[in-house]
C-alpha cells in the first residue's frame, strides 16, 4: 500500500425530508447572496423547485437564477455563471441537480477567482485552484459522486473539448441526499447512473500497487450491492431501500476513500470524454461501451487482478486452469449486466461508426501526454480500444 492523505469534509444529509435542512445548512456556510444552479425543467416538473424556493424565501436568503445546464456541461454556461456571481456579488452557489449541474457550478465557483480564464485550468490539471465560492449540493441523480469530491469536468463547445480540473476548494460544503427525489428518473437515465458509479468503482480498482485488500474489498461489496440493486430500481422505481443503497453507492464510489494507497487508472474515463465531447451521447452509456474494451485490451498486465474481479464480484465458477476463459466469460457478463439495464455495449448500437476513432484517440493527447495507471497507453493504444468497441 503507498502512502496517502485523505480529506472529505462535505456533510452527507441523507434520508427522506433531507431538503427540509436547507436553510440550516445554508445557515453555516452563507452570509450573503447565493446562485441557485440548476439544469431542465426536471425540479420543476417534480416540485423540488418550488419548494426550494419556498425554503430561501422563508430564510430570507438572498438569490439569483441560473439554469440551463445540459448533459455534458458547456463551458459557455460556466462563464455566464462566473458573470453573473460578479456582477450580483454571490457569497455561496447552490447546485440542485446530478453531476453536471454541480460540476458545471465547481466550474463557476473556482472562476469567480481564477487568475484569467477558468478554461486554463480544465487544460492544465495541475494548475492549483486555491480559493473559490462555497457549493451546496441538492443532488437529484445518484452518478457522478460529484456531491462530495474535488473535481469538475466540463465540455469546450469549441472543438468539443471535456476536460477537467481538481482541487480540494470545490469540494462541496454539504450534500443534501433524499432517495424519493429520484424516484422520478427516466429508465435511461437511473441506468446510466448505475454504469457510472461501477466505473468510478472499477478505475479504482484495477490497480497494480500490492498489499490493498482492504480497499479491494471495500470496493468490490460496494460493486455487488449495485449488481443486485441497479436491477431492482430498474424494475421498481419507487422501491426507496434500492434507490437508497444506489445513492450512498455513488457517493462511497467517489469521495476518493476508495481510491486510496493505491495508483489508480481512469484510462476509461478519459477515453470516454472524447465519445460525449464530441458525440454527446450520456457519460454513462459510454463507460458501459468502453470499459469492457478496456478490459479485452489490457488485462494480460496483470491477469490475477481480473481474475480476482472475476471470483469476488461476478462469482464466475470455472476451470482455473484457463484464466483467460473466466476473464473473458468476466467480461460477457459485464456486458450482460450493462445491457439487462438498456444500456449499449457497442459504439454502433449509438450509431458510431470508425471515421472518427483515429481523431478522437489523438484527442486523449492534445493536452497530456499521459494515459491510464493499470498500462500505459498511446494514441495507437487508444485507437485500437475504440476498435473493440465498434
Amino acid at each position: 500500500m503507498n502512502n496517502f492523505q485523505f480529506f472529505n469534509p462535505t456533510r452527507i444529509v441523507f434520508g427522506k425530508n433531507a431538503v427540509d435542512q436547507l436553510a440550516e445548512q445554508l445557515g453555516k456556510h452563507s452570509g450573503g447572496k447565493i446562485l441557485f444552479h440548476y439544469g431542465s425543467n426536471s425540479i420543476k416538473k417534480s416540485g423540488l423547485y418550488d419548494k426550494i424556493i419556498k425554503i430561501l424565501k422563508d430564510a430570507s436568503i438572498e438569490y439569483v437564477e441560473l439554469g440551463g445546464v445540459q448533459p455534458n456541461p458547456r463551458l459557455s454556461l460556466v462563464y455566464k455563471g462566473i458573470e453573473i456571481c460578479k456582477k450580483e456579488n454571490c457569497s455561496f452557489i447552490l447546485a440542485a441537480g446530478g453531476g453536471s449541474v454541480i460540476d458545471s457550478a465547481k466550474g463557476i465557483a473556482a472562476g469567480v477567482f481564477a487568475s484569467g480564464d477558468i478554461w486554463s485550468y480544465y487544460l492544465d490539471f495541475f494548475k492549483p485552484i486555491p480559493q473559490a465560492l462555497p457549493i451546496g449540493v441538492i443532488l437529484t441523480i445518484p452518478a457522478a459522486g460529484s456531491e462530495s469530491s474535488p473535481s469538475s469536468v466540463v465540455t469546450n463547445e469549441d472543438g468539443g473539448y471535456k476536460r477537467d480540473i481538481w482541487s480540494e476548494a470545490i469540494i462541496p460544503k454539504f450534500a443534501l441526499m433524499d432517495p424519493e427525489i429520484t424516484f422520478t428518473l427516466p429508465p435511461y437515465q437511473t441506468a446510466c447512473g448505475v454504469a457510472d458509479i461501477l466505473a468510478h468503482l472499477m478505475e479504482r480498482y484495477f490497480s497494480n500497487t500490492e498489499h490493498v485488500d482492504l480497499g479491494d474489498r471495500l470496493s468490490e461489496g460496494t460493486m455487488r450491492s449495485l449488481l443486485v440493486n441497479g436491477p431492482i430500481v430498474m424494475k421498481e422505481p419507487e422501491n426507496y431501500a434500492a434507490r437508497a443503497e444506489v445513492m450512498w453507492a455513488g457517493t462511497i464510489a467517489n469521495t476518493g476513500l476508495l481510491g486510496k494507497g493505491r495508483e489508480e487508472d481512469w484510462a476509461s474515463h478519459k477515453i470516454e470524454h472524447e465519445l460525449s465531447g464530441i458525440y454527446d451521447i450520456a457519460h454513462g452509456a459510454g463507460l458501459a461501451v468502453i470499459f469492457p474494451a478496456w478490459m479485452k485490451y489490457v488485462y494480460k498486465v496483470n491477469k490475477n487482478k481480473f481474475l480476482q474481479f472475476a471470483v469476488r464480484v461476478f462469482d464466475v465458477d470455472m476451470e482455473f486452469s484457463d484464466i483467460d476463459a473466466i476473464i473473458n466469460c468476466m467480461i460477457q457478463k459485464l456486458e450482460c449486466f450493462f445491457k439487462s439495464l438498456g444500456l449499449p455495449v457497442r459504439l454502433s448500437e449509438m450509431n458510431i461508426d470508425s471515421s472518427r476513432l483515429h481523431e478522437m484517440a489523438q484527442k486523449c493527447f492534445a493536452h497530456s501526454d499521459k494515459m491510464g495507471g493499470f498500462m500505459k497507453l498511446n494514441a495507437g493504444d487508444v485507437e485500437k480500444i475504440y476498435r473493440l468497441a465498434l
